[in-house]
This record gives structure tokens, sequence and C-alpha cells, in this order.
């Protein structure tokens, strides 16, 4: 994460493909008018169910935990604030890499139990998780082959746990509980020296010397990559997802000078995309690929990071937002409160997106216990409220002012997201444009049929005093409509 974290989030208002089609538009400057739908009928198939479970759990861990810092990017040599290097070693890069790699030696999360994550998950309504099995400091948190700097290896303490091999240990946890299972891993490896070579010290993010003038080393580099990912496509279960990190190592080809962070990016950096996909889907028929922010045939849904469009927008997209303000585990965390939270998938929901929410684990394999309580809440509302939610579409107008729509073809809904404090009136007007000839209307928590009237504005509905303190407690209230 954070690659494009320097960068304005701004989402434009797209040519039109047809009337009242948006043909593209733009996140973290990222232009969507060249999304490829899969041509593999499986991925057309997972996409689609993916597309219904609408909300997942992101986790970013590692043994950066122990810090209590950003992840990864304190080892990143740019002039950027979430890469700024603090403590003992601050002064000296090498000095300091070589210590953050040595807290290898000390990660020991004992308190390590994802059949809890699973749970609390699942009661959340959760249906996916992606897991970060590498991120960019290249430290492993399954049992790779390819190199030592890993959670299973004798240096680490915590490889004499039985569940060492933690990706596996995840992964399965939350098979058993039905979910979808995604693999995030970063195609920069900053500790492998096929990457950074010390002969050639990193300047920033990208590869340290030149692919074209090194091609060998590139290539070590290439199979490195490809043999970690195959290890994660046939020795840890099905997965659902290989969620990419790193948008920096992509084809020179793909570099989109109009926009500014790709500028940056000064060698062709291909790890053969196309080679890594056809592998990774003869493991795992259907998988989906996700190469963030590489528009293709090899993106199958786009990553808003920490951002949400303002509109509709007609591809398959996700937003990756944290819970809290941190991706990593930081000792006292600021969470979102839940009524935000559930009015933020409502939106996305609305605006046809899903919404993977990040939980940063402790150094003692624990989240903080205030996720958890999030996540309760937010099972709560789901549980009343989530016919409004699953194997839903949006419906125009999708968002107006604090409503939002959703339908499934047997039921329109229409939610209303209250600013806190604000009470449900005694009428309420619904709008027309998803009103079915002879409509029922209930809202969902309450138990009776709602007496409504059409009038030129809308449906006006009434809401007993039974009904409005019903929808007191509830953080988005959902109309229902059916028709009699």
């Amino acid at each position: 994460m954070h690659n494009l974290r320097s960068l304005p989030f701004s989402w434009l208002l797209a040519l039109l493909l047809a009337p009242g089609t948006l043909l593209a538009q733009q996140h973290s400057e990222q232009n969507h008018a060249h999304y490829v739908v899969p041509k593999d009928s499986l991925v057309r198939q997972k996409l689609a169910q993916w597309q219904d479970i609408k909300f997942g759990l992101l986790m970013h861990w590692g043994t950066y935990s122990e810090w209590g810092i950003v992840e990864s990017w304190s080892l990143c040599p740019e002039d950027e604030g979430w890469c700024e290097r603090r403590g003992p070693y601050a002064a000296n890069w090498y000095d300091y890499k070589k210590a953050y790699e040595n807290l290898q030696t000390t990660f020991n999360p004992v308190k390590f139990n994802p059949d809890r994550w699973a749970t609390a998950a699942k009661n959340a309504g959760m249906k996916y998780v992606v897991f970060t099995t590498k991120h960019h400091d290249g430290f492993c948190m399954f049992d790779t082959k390819q190199t030592d700097y890993k959670v299973t290896d004798a240096k680490t303490p915590f490889s004499k746990n039985p569940r060492s091999n933690i990706a596996n240990e995840v992964f399965k946890s939350f098979r058993d509980q039905n979910f979808m299972v995604g693999a995030y891993f970063s195609k920069p490896d900053w500790h492998t020296t096929t990457y950074w070579d010390p002969y050639f010290p990193p300047k920033d993010r990208n590869v340290s010397y030149s692919p074209k003038k090194y091609p060998e080393r590139w290539q070590k580099f290439k199979d490195f990559t490809y043999n970690q990912i195959e290890e994660l496509m046939t020795n840890y279960g099905k997965v659902d997802i290989l969620w990419l990190d790193g948008g920096w190592v992509r084809p020179a080809s793909t570099i989109d000078s109009t926009i500014s962070w790709q500028r940056t990016i000064p060698y062709d950096q291909d790890i053969d995309m196309a080679r890594i996909a056809q592998m990774a889907r003869r493991h795992q028929p259907g998988l989906l690929v996700v190469d963030r922010t590489v528009t293709g045939e090899f993106e199958n849904y786009v990553t808003p990071e920490q951002s949400i469009p303002e509109t509709y927008l007609p591809i398959p997209w996700e937003s990756c937002l944290t819970m809290g303000d941190s991706w990593s585990y930081i000792p006292k965390e600021n969470f979102k409160p839940a009524r935000k939270l559930v009015q933020t998938l409502v939106d996305i929901v609305a605006k046809n997106g899903n919404l993977l929410l990040n939980i940063a684990p402790g150094p003692d394999g624990e989240w903080h216990e205030e996720a958890y309580q999030r996540l309760q809440e937010i099972g709560a509302w789901l549980q009343v409220n989530g016919e409004s939610i699953y194997g839903t579409k949006p419906v125009a107008p999708y968002r107006q002012g604090q409503w939002a729509f959703t339908g499934n073809g047997k039921a329109f809904y229409q939610t209303y997201l209250p600013k806190d404090g604000e009470p449900l009136p005694a009428t309420v007007t619904l709008s027309a444009g998803t009103i079915p000839a002879k409509a029922e209307v209930r809202l969902l928590g309450y138990a009776k049929p709602l007496k409504a009237q059409k009038t030129a504005a809308g449906l006006v509905v009434n809401l007993p005093e039974a009904a409005r303190q019903t929808a007191s407690k509830q953080a988005a209230w959902v109309f229902k409509l059916t028709s009699r």
C-alpha cells in the first residue's frame, strides 16, 4: 500500500459511452477507460461471485508491527512523509535497514489465533479476506523456499510454533468459515539482492539497477517472483484472489506519462504477468488477478486506496480502507465509529463497489480489542439490513443526497444515511424512481408494513413511533419496496 499516498485522489466525471453509462473515471490518477473484461468464463463467474459478497477484510502484518511503524516504507530512501525513519538508527540508512531486518530474530506473536479473527469477521458480515503474504520489505509470512527471510526460518522465534506458517493458518481459518481467500503479494522486494542490488544502493522504491543493462540479474528476480507466487498457488489450498501491490513494477509500455507518479518510474520492470497469471490459473482455475494500477487484462478489478468514487462506476472495483488511521499496527489507533463504517459500506455498494476494510494485528498476534467491538457493531447492522447489501446491484440514481439505492430484482432498497443525532421523522418521502406500481413498503428491522401514499414528489411513508424507535438504533435506515 501507500504507493500513491502523495497524490490527491481526484475522481473525474468521464466521457459517456452510451446515454446514462459512464465510460471511465479516474482514481488515484488512474484511467479506467481501458478496463478489460476477462475472457476466461471461470474468471468472470468468480468476479460475479466476488461482486455479490461486497465486504472483505484486509490485514497488513509483518515484523514492522514490533516497532509500531508504517509497513515497509521506512526502508525506502525517498523524501516522503510515510518513508521517514525514526529511532536510534534513523541517521544512517544502512544501519537502519540492518536493524529493521533484524526484527526477524525477535518476531514472536504468541497470541496468534486466526480462528478468532475469522469468527469475528464472519459475525461482522465479511465474506472474503486478503492477507499480506509479503510486503515490500520482502519478509515472508509464509514458508517460502526462495529465501530465509521468512517467519518459518530458524532465526525467527515463532518458527518453533506449530502454527508458524502464518499465511497458511490464516487461509485455513477463513476458508473454514466459507470466506473467499486472497493473497496480497508485493511485486517489488526490497530484501532480495536481485531487486535492490547492494552494489547499486537504492535511490527510491524502484529496482536499483537497469534491468535492460543487467538482463540476467533481472531474470533471476523474475524467476524468484514467479516461484514464490507458484508456492502460494500450490501449497496453500484454494485461493480465489491474487492481489498484487507495487504498481511501479510494470512494463514500460503501460506507463502513462500523464500520471505524475508513473513519470518517476525509471526502468521497464516487466515481470511477465502473462506467464504468472497462466501458471496461477493452472493451479487455481478462475483465479482473480488484481495487478493494482496496471490497467489491462491482469487487473480484474480496480482498487482505489483510502478513497471512494464520487459516483457510480460501471466496472468491478473495491475501495481498500483502514478501520483506523494506519495500514499497519500502531499502539494507539484511532478507529472510525461503527456508524461511519456502516455508512461507508452502503455508499460503496450503491456505487457498484466492494469494501475491503483493513485491520492490523500487533506484534503479539492480536488485534486491538476495539477492532472486535467495531466488527460486532457492523455485524449487528448487517444482521438486520444485509439483504440491501449482499447480492444487490446499484439502482439509478445510485446516490442522491443522503440516499443510496440498490436492488436485487425482487426488491428495491432506499437507504438513508442519517447524520449523527438525526432523528427519523414521522413521514419520509421515497424517490419515485424505484417504486413498483403497487408497492409494499417496510422498514428493515420493523415487523409491520408501513402506510404509504403516492404523490407527485414520490411515495410518502408514515412511520409510527415504534418504527422510529427501532430506526434510532441503526446507523442507516433501509426502506424495502416490493410489489404487492
